[in-house]
């Protein structure tokens, strides 16, 4: 076997077995590739590669949406290096609670909300699933905001109302009308611009590698109050309820695509290979993820903080900011990552506000079906999309806007988390695909975690 297949392998081994005995899986899986594509060209290697990420990849990087990376941005203008460990910290909890999802997706394909309709008390449901909807809708408009800035960031004469109808139509025409095929793909090349933040590093001149490093295994923190905030904010952007919906409803959309329906998918019995397949697309997709956020910050706490721009109000602030400061490459790059992700995460949260009440009230959903056979649940896409358009022409500040919806987030996240380990803990549900002790134990981990985050959330609103 070459060098060049086995360090893969080998650092994957060594990632994945900080995750105890039920992640043995995702090192086999590893091992399994590299032995199938040893005697393959590198460049079918990679098509191989790229070939088995899906939602895994494109929740990882919707996550990353305009919103993130203005919290991001913020946070490293604001402190900084101080916080980059926090990277490494949400990344095994966000990997382990959306591995979650997609494998309660996988074993009885359907959505989150529906498992949570048969197994828990209606009102429960539906107290989620509005707030799910409340705070998507929330984020739409923040977002919708950052893509019209991103834009005339780039072309500067555009018209700002004119833009955000522009992306707020041409988001909704994508939905409905392109097949989830050519939809999925679309998504999943837009995921690709996450990267140019991980780049943008490596173009900044004198960029301080040894400070950036240090601060990302040293944990420190200044503990006052709004330092306290903006940590609510990271974790509130990186395990998101909607991030839930959304993973657990595509592993059933992708099944569905290979032509499959939801009770075969349910009745069949699901390989290992399938299980090990969705594990590495899953923690691929959060490591690009938290990369993206690390190196978000890193770039941020290497050029505005010195500069002493510590108030970084949106992500077009952060890439406006960065233009004098690190050079025309870092600011194109920085507002060509926004225009991207935005693209990206204004239809996922939109789709997850939509599978969690269309599954909530029974309806025909996803994103497969075409418009006429499923009215209700795009209609529920257009609702949300609408409500983000208007808030744009209200006057109400788009930072405000993240904070409503933070507050919904800290409101309903723990609720959810707590709802997804019960289920993927329950035999009746996961069958021989239940829980690991060890992916249970972490899985309560990230709740009290969430709640803790929840209820500081609050407090800094009042």
């Amino acid at each position: 076997m070459s060098n060049e297949i086995k360090n893969p392998v080998e650092f994957g081994k060594d990632a994945l077995k900080t995750g105890a005995a039920e992640f043995i899986v995702a090192e086999k899986v590893m091992e399994d590739m590299a032995h199938d594509v040893s005697e393959v060209p590198p460049l079918k290697q990679a098509k191989h590669f790229w070939h088995g990420l899906g939602p895994g990849l494109i929740t990882g990087a919707s996550d990353d949406d305009p919103s993130g990376i203005a919290t991001y941005s913020q946070t490293g203008a604001k402190y900084g290096f101080q916080l980059l460990w926090l990277a490494a910290f949400t990344f095994p909890l966000m990997a382990i609670v959306q591995e979650m999802c997609a494998r309660i997706g996988l074993q009885t394909g359907r959505g989150l909300a529906y498992n949570i309709r048969q197994y828990f008390p209606r009102w429960v449901l539906l107290t989620v699933a509005v707030l799910v909807l409340l705070a998507n809708s929330f984020n739409i408009g923040a977002d919708l905001g950052a893509l019209a800035q991103a834009t005339q960031l780039l072309w500067p004469a555009a018209n700002y109302s004119y833009l955000i109808v522009f992306f707020t139509a041409f988001c909704l025409l994508l939905q409905i009308f392109i097949s989830y095929d050519k939809y999925a793909r679309y998504l999943k090349y837009l995921a690709v611009l996450l990267g140019v933040y991980i780049i943008t590093a490596f173009v900044m001149q004198g960029f301080p590698w040894w400070d950036v490093l240090k601060h990302a295994v040293v944990p420190s923190l200044s503990a006052n109050k709004e330092q306290i905030i903006l940590i609510c904010g990271i974790f509130g952007t990186t395990i998101s309820p909607y991030l839930f919906f959304w993973q657990t409803s595509q592993e059933v959309e992708e099944k569905i695509s290979s032509g499959k329906t939801p009770i075969q998918i349910a009745n069949e019995e699901i390989s290992n290979k399938d299980i090990r397949k969705m594990r590495l697309d899953v923690w691929v997709g959060m490591l690009f993820s938290n990369l993206a956020m690390f190196f978000i910050i890193a770039v941020c706490g290497a050029t505005l903080f010195p500069a002493g721009i510590t108030n970084i109000n949106s992500a077009a602030d952060a890439a406006a900011a960065l233009r004098p400061l690190a050079g025309n490459y870092a600011y194109i790059l920085f507002a060509l990552g926004i225009f991207g992700v935005g693209l990206l995460g204004v239809p996922v949260l939109a789709a997850s506000a939509s599978y969690a009440i269309s599954e909530s009230f029974g309806w025909k959903e996803g994103l497969y079906r075409k418009f006429s056979a499923a009215k209700a649940f795009y209609g529920v896409i257009i609702f949300s999309m609408l409500i983000g358009l208007s808030l744009n022409f209200i006057g109400l500040d788009p930072i405000k806007a993240l904070i409503y919806a933070a507050v919904a987030n800290g409101l309903v996240a723990p609720v959810i988390l707590v709802l997804i380990v019960l289920l993927a803990s329950k035999k009746k549900v996961m069958g021989s695909r239940i829980n690991h002790p060890f992916t249970t134990f972490m899985g309560w981990v990230a709740t009290v975690v969430m709640i803790i985050v929840g209820i500081a959330t609050i407090y800094s609103f009042f």
